[in-house]
């Protein structure tokens, strides 16, 4: 007896054993999950810290760097006029004309005649090359190096291209010719006539035939009501065409600008003459060696004011009427130019049908008749499809009239 339970008794010691050890286990495992958790929570706060340091260190690399920069020398800015292999040269900022290297960085094909570039002052090399700086009004506006648009675009108009080739033409291919015969070639010219007529065409195709860059803008966005942003607007528009030249400013609804001056005592008023103002000192200034045309267009000409049409500012007046019968065969042949049409069309007898429409309602007879014929599931344009494009645009000058009329009743 006494040996059997000395046997319980040691069975039971290494049951107890057991349930301690395996106590001890769990002690630990838990122990070890949660090193193992603060583990990760250290791994994770040294990351964050490791990005915190690189973060704080690229914020005091751009202090440094910034630092550098306000203890350096002032820049200066200035344009390239050529561009010589491994040299260029530039005018400064006061006009001085300097023959300069530039940074190695520079990609060679960047640099171009007109690009506005920064100077070291003490090397005078060329750091950076810069964007057009210009007012965002001047950069919208209709900036073309070379038009598309070529005279034989423009029907009807003969003797106004004449006209205008002598005046703007002639200046900026050969301005040498007038020093010879020691006069001054016209510095402007202005277009008259109702909307529609070509007036902007025949400036592009003028910048076309010179190699001239077209610069457009209309007379309203100039008339500008805070005190003297109208001005540098003008400003900033011929200084653009100085670095562009030859170019050709193209003035549209002028009148905007250009009318005339009265007793007001509104600061809107007073602010659009200091703008007229501006530009006729603009066109007072420049020289005639500068490369610079100013074309303007207007459809309200017993509005201008008299101080821009005296000799030296818009000295050639054309007149840009509604198209004659000839002139609408013509406009309605170049916008048939590659049209198919079938035996039924008779180019006159459509002209004598639209008689009184301007060039641009003539493009629109042509529109709508394709339309009409794309439509109908045709090949060619037939003479029902022209009649009805006729239709379509004397209905819409209509409706259009008729709008106009009900503001004013």
């Amino acid at each position: 007896m006494a040996s059997d339970a000395a046997g319980t008794s040691h069975v039971e010691d290494e049951v107890d054993s057991d349930t301690d050890m395996a106590s001890e286990i769990d002690s630990l495992k838990r122990d070890f999950e949660m090193l193992a958790d603060r583990t990760q929570t250290l791994l994770t706060e040294k990351l964050l810290l490791e990005n915190e340091i690189t973060q704080v260190s690229k914020r005091a690399g751009r202090l440094e760097e910034d630092l550098r920069h306000l203890k350096s020398p002032p820049l200066v800015v200035g344009h390239v006029q050529d561009v010589i292999e491994d040299r260029a040269i530039v005018k400064s900022s006061n006009g001085t004309v300097f023959l300069v290297t530039y940074n190695p960085r520079i990609n060679h094909a960047d640099l171009s005649p007109g690009s506005r570039v920064t100077l070291n002052q003490d090397t005078l090399s060329i750091i950076e090359i810069l964007n057009d700086g210009w007012d965002p009004l001047v950069a919208a506006s209709e900036i073309i190096d070379k038009p598309d648009t070529e005279f034989n675009m423009l029907g009807g108009l003969d003797q106004q291209i004449k006209s205008l080739r002598e005046a703007v033409e002639m200046p900026l291919l050969n301005p040498d010719a007038f020093s010879k015969f020691g006069i001054d070639p016209p510095r402007g010219v202005l277009l008259s006539g109702p909307p529609g007529n070509g007036k902007t065409m025949l400036a592009k195709a003028l910048a076309n035939s010179t190699n001239a860059t077209f610069l457009g803008i209309v007379g309203s966005e100039l008339a500008q009501k805070y005190i003297g942003e109208g001005g540098r607007l003008v400003r900033e528009i011929f200084s653009m065409a100085r670095e562009k030249s030859p170019s050709v400013i193209f003035i549209d609804e002028i009148d905007a600008i250009g009318s005339k001056r009265l007793d007001s005592t509104t600061s809107g008023d007073r602010e659009v003459h200091r703008t007229l103002m501006q530009l006729l000192a603009e066109m007072d200034g420049f020289s005639d060696s500068e490369g610079v045309m100013v074309i303007a267009a207007t459809n309200r000409m017993e509005l201008l004011d008299k101080a821009l049409l005296r000799p030296g500012r818009f000295d050639r007046i054309i007149g840009i009427g509604v198209p004659d019968f000839e002139g609408r065969i013509s406009i309605l042949g170049i916008h048939t130019r590659n049209t198919p049409l079938d035996d039924s069309v008779d180019m006159r007898k459509l002209a004598k049908k639209c008689e009184g429409m301007s060039g641009a309602e003539l493009k629109a007879v042509i529109t709508e008749a394709g339309m009409h014929a794309i439509s109908g599931g045709k090949n060619t344009m037939s003479k029902e499809d022209l009649e009805e494009g006729v239709s379509r645009v004397l209905s819409e000058r209509s409706r259009s009239t008729e709008g106009a009329e009900a503001l004013y009743q």
